[in-house]
């Protein structure tokens, strides 16, 4: 699959291919080979070229300002990264757009400052469900698609987790 990535305004080209037990990822033209693990539901351990070994933390379904925004953490240092909607591969679909319930989850550590929507709501796509205070930023967290609220797990001022769940939409 080809991707356009922008990491902290720069836009990078990155295809990955499955070869074998790992992945060749070609990032601006520079090859790699990645042999990746996965930790948890949001972390993958990654050799990359049999030499440098580095964690990853990432909230797949988190959104920030766009459905496409999402926290990534490598080691311990933070990087907001933008999926750029000419994704080229199996379909154009965004991510979370499928079927099934969104699982909106907390992209880093923070504190709720507010919540918007209340359990039995009908949400649309795009719509703000919850905002999240980290690192002096508040980042809101939108609807992917729409549906209804079936669970929220985040009130304000109460302090998340990274990877926290805050709001079920079915």
């Amino acid at each position: 699959m080809k991707f356009e990535v922008d990491m902290r305004g720069h836009l990078r080209q990155v295809s990955v291919t499955r070869t074998g037990d790992g992945f060749a990822v070609t990032i601006d033209g520079r090859a790699f080979y990645v042999d990746a693990v996965r930790v948890d539901a949001y972390t993958l351990s990654l050799l990359v070229d049999r030499m440098c070994s580095h964690e990853v933390v990432v909230a797949p379904e988190a959104t920030s300002s766009t459905s496409s925004q999402s926290m990534v953490h490598v080691g311990v240092t933070p990087i907001v990264v933008n999926l750029n909607g000419r994704r080229r591969g199996r379909g154009t679909e965004r991510p979370g757009a499928g079927s099934g319930p969104q699982r909106i989850v907390a992209p880093m550590a923070g504190k709720i400052v507010r919540v918007p929507v209340a359990a039995g709501d009908r949400v649309r796509a795009g719509q703000p469900l919850v905002v999240v205070e980290a690192m002096k930023m508040e980042n809101e967290l939108r609807a992917v698609r729409d549906g209804t609220v079936a669970d929220i797990h985040a009130r304000e001022g109460m302090s998340v987790d990274a990877g926290a769940l805050l709001v079920v939409i079915l």
